[in-house]
């Protein structure tokens, strides 16, 4: 019963006098429950997943880049505009992912479809439905953006080795989002604040973060500013890797930031949600 009261699996009897099963974590069962609801839901993503970033990258990198590198590329670096946005769209498109899948999906797990609400009724712990929806989130950030370096082999933007360590990038970006927004989502009564959150800090972040300009270009204070946003440690992080010069220092403190950004979410998450779940 003590097995059974900390949501595990009870031990299997041994067969043919093999080892038995362990126990699946807590965590792998929530991540179940959306693993379900995807296979039943996929084909809505295509879009988003497939096309939508294959015509983004070829109208910014063939459409808008072409009329950039007509004037040169000195100020990109010495490399077109192409190879140069690619991988500042692979951190957005992970900020995005990790945004899209922890805002609205976190609030209608209690308001609209009642996920969050019929796992309160199996033996799994509010901390457990967090980090399994966690998961999910992860596996959703993964798989687009494994799409998307694909598209940027394809378009001939990866210019170095250290480019095999993109996803892992990636994925840390949105992490770093989707969990503090996960934390904070589960606490809503209305949905309206995601509104003023896209407006007022993903479209400007997208904006001004080194997506498609360098950071250099802007005024003094607002440099400042861009420093401290986490899509501009994500894009940096992500180009560096794409072209090659990425420095180790530079590289740290990217990593050790968005880290840090996570962490602070999977801490504040089993808070918000024991608050939220618990009866």
């Amino acid at each position: 019963m003590a097995v059974l009261a900390r949501g595990d699996d009870p031990p299997e009897t041994p067969r043919h006098g093999g080892a038995a099963r362990p126990p699946i974590p807590p965590a792998v069962r929530a991540l179940r429950c959306w693993l379900t609801v995807y296979r039943r839901i996929w084909r809505a993503s295509v879009w988003s997943s497939v096309l939508g970033p294959l015509f983004y990258l070829g109208a910014l990198g063939y459409g808008l880049g072409s009329l950039v590198d007509k004037h040169g590329t000195a100020a990109l670096g010495g490399v077109p505009y192409l190879v140069l946005v690619a991988p500042a769209i692979l951190a957005t498109q992970a900020m995005n992912s990790g945004i899209a899948e922890a805002s609205f999906p976190v609030f209608g797990s209690v308001k609209w479809n009642k996920i969050y609400i019929a796992a309160q009724a199996t033996p799994l712990r509010p901390a457990d439905i967090f980090r399994g929806h966690l998961l999910f989130i992860g596996l959703r950030i993964t798989m687009n953006s494994a799409i998307f370096i694909v598209f940027m082999a394809l378009f001939g933007t990866i210019r170095s080795p250290w480019a095999v360590l993109l996803l892992p990038a990636a994925v840390l970006t949105g992490i770093a989002f989707a969990a503090p927004i996960a934390s904070w989502a589960v606490t809503l009564k209305r949905e309206t604040p995601f509104n003023y959150m896209f407006r007022f800090g993903a479209v400007p972040m997208m904006l001004f973060s080194g997506t498609f300009f360098p950071v250099t270009q802007l005024p003094g204070w607002l440099q400042r500013l861009v420093y401290v946003m986490p899509l501009w440690h994500g894009v940096a992080l992500c180009r560096g890797l794409s072209l090659g010069d990425l420095d180790p220092g530079s590289a740290a403190i990217h990593v050790a930031y968005l880290t840090a950004l996570a962490a602070a979410g999977l801490w504040a998450g089993a808070r918000t949600y024991r608050r939220r779940l618990y009866v």
